[in-house]
């Protein structure tokens, strides 16, 4: 069985930023998600899309947060359970907790804090009669390795950023990248509209617009698929079929764990330190709610310092920890005194 200080359950970015804000405490994190990379929704569904409200950055794609959220705690070592749902959490006594996953994995930990978003996510399937036949073999719900469609036939349905972004990657990939939408308009970003446009014009994306997949064929594995636009029917020849409709989010598990819930979400003291009515675990980011919850990421970044700091205090009730600034301290720095911190300050404006 595996040990650390906090298992944190949801690998988005209010999970991965709580790695940071751990361990400048020296605190050690795991880390457990359901989907098969980090980075939560941002890395899921729409990885090169823009946000506009972090700090700091008049613009940042999603994926590239992730990457720079990642980088920021690589330096604290956090170990993940990627692929696995976490399904129950046992309370062995006041700081003593284990988390069993889908898949029999357990991790102990001394608090539990639940970032999982919106929750387990489960893909939004088309309705298609036969569809569970070809799962995995041949229809593919994420995109995990894109090198598994190299030099290959593929037919992408959905029109938001997923599919566009990840129309205009494979195009350099596949053999052939057919996208196919029921509205010939998109609901993604203008940038990457404009880009599918482009690389149709180029010959490098099929569009077809509006047209719906309604069927599928193939001995054993997916062989072709069946499109309808405008009441008319064809068979198009291909290798993969991706429909990416985007993830339906599901409490899941968690709502069987004695949590206090609303609507859909975990209730919190945000009062304090986004505890929950179960002390030793913590719910943050979109997960929780609270009067006047905002569910933006930033909100999800100043719950998880927050919900740090508390089980600091928890785990060392005989510890007065006193804050201090990366910009005094460093990252190091942070198991000196209040008298070391005021050395430094007056040494930085001296």
């Amino acid at each position: 069985m595996k040990e650390t200080d906090i298992i944190i359950i949801g690998a988005g970015p209010t999970g991965l930023f709580a790695v940071f804000e751990a361990g400048l405490l020296k605190l050690k994190c795991h880390l457990i998600d359901a989907l098969p990379q980090v980075g939560g929704q941002l890395a899921e569904l729409y990885p090169k899309k823009p946000i506009f409200d972090i700090p700091g950055y008049p613009s940042v794609g999603a994926g590239e947060l992730v990457d720079n959220l990642m980088e920021q705690i690589k330096q604290f070592q956090p170990e993940f359970t990627l692929s696995e749902t976490a399904e129950k959490i046992d309370k062995l006594d006041e700081n003593t907790f284990v988390v069993t996953t889908n898949k029999g994995t357990q991790i102990k930990g001394k608090a539990v804090a639940i970032a999982g978003g919106l929750g387990t996510f489960e893909p939004r399937k088309p309705e298609i009669e036969n569809i569970s036949e070809y799962e995995e073999k041949g229809v593919e719900y994420f995109i995990k390795n894109p090198e598994q469609f190299k030099n290959k036939n593929i037919v992408i349905a959905g029109g938001g950023d997923s599919a566009l972004d990840w129309s205009i990657f494979l195009a350099n990939v596949a053999k052939s990248v057919t996208l196919v939408h029921r509205r010939n308009e998109f609901r993604g970003a203008l940038d990457s509209v404009e880009k599918v446009q482009k690389l149709k014009n180029e010959g490098k994306i099929n569009l077809i617009t509006p047209a719906e997949v309604i069927g599928i064929t193939g001995n054993g594995k997916v062989e072709a698929v069946i499109l309808e636009q405008e009441g008319k029917k064809q068979t198009l020849s291909t290798d993969f079929f991706i429909p990416l409709f985007g993830l339906v989010p599901k409490l899941g598990s968690i709502a069987t764990w004695g949590l206090e819930i609303e609507k859909n979400a975990i209730k919190v003291n945000n009062a304090l330190d986004y505890q929950t009515n179960i002390p030793g675990i913590y719910a943050i980011g979109d997960v929780n709610t609270y009067p006047g919850k905002l569910k933006l990421i930033l909100c999800g970044f100043h719950e998880a310092t927050l919900m740090c700091q508390s089980i600091y205090n928890r785990l060392n009730p005989n510890r007065k920890y006193v804050l201090k600034y990366t910009t005094v301290a460093g990252v190091d720095g942070f198991d000196g005194s209040r008298k070391e911190a005021e050395k430094a300050v007056v040494k930085s404006i001296s």
